[in-house]
């Protein structure tokens, strides 16, 4: 006989197997053409089943954005090296988002960009990337213009997303962000 902790244990495991499937496909697809039913037809699961995730299609899609961003954050964290020089670590930091986020298509950014609650994690997740780059900053040039660096770090962190920087330089969002932080550690650099 299982006891409730081991149902609830496979249950979560479940969950977390099926938000995994579902972001691999909103991350090469995008989501805002996507219905339950299409989501069960491609996942070869019942509809049922998607919605041990969430009440709705707007709370799975909520759900797995989530999911995606605390993911991404948490990796993109465990890659700073704490003994590294403090101005590479704002590179190495970029960098790691970059790395992050080189999955997600297009249409991911589109569909992020269109659907309200998904922008707002969006929003939020780059709100903190833009604080934690002013505070890498801070810590590798004390007293320099780290509010300035990070408000830019911020803009063309969502320029990169919406696609404006690839459609203005070519540049794949990885490129993009490489840049990003060359030119940060360079500022930083030259006082």
């Amino acid at each position: 006989m299982t006891s409730v902790d081991e149902r609830v244990t496979r249950a979560s495991r479940r969950r977390e197997t099926l938000i995994d499937r579902l972001m691999d496909l909103f991350l090469e697809r995008g989501f805002a053409e996507l219905g339950v039913a299409d989501l069960a037809a491609l996942l070869r699961c019942s509809k049922s089943t998607l919605y041990s995730v969430a009440a709705s299609r707007e709370q799975i899609i909520t759900a797995v954005v989530r999911a995606f961003f605390r993911r991404a954050t948490e990796r993109v964290e465990a890659a700073l090296d704490g003994s590294a020089d403090p101005r590479e670590r704002v590179g190495a930091y970029l960098r790691a988002i970059s790395v992050e986020l080189a999955p997600a298509s297009a249409a991911f950014f589109a569909d992020l960009d269109a659907f309200a609650p998904a922008r707002e994690i969006y929003k939020s997740n780059t709100r903190y990337a833009v604080r934690r780059v002013q505070g890498l900053v801070r810590e590798a040039a004390p007293g320099g213009d780290a509010a300035f660096v990070g408000a830019v770090a911020g803009q063309v962190m969502e320029s990169i997303h919406r696609g404006e920087i690839k459609a203005q330089t070519g540049m794949d969002d990885s490129a993009a962000y490489a840049a990003l932080a060359s030119l940060i550690v360079a500022r930083m650099a030259a006082g």
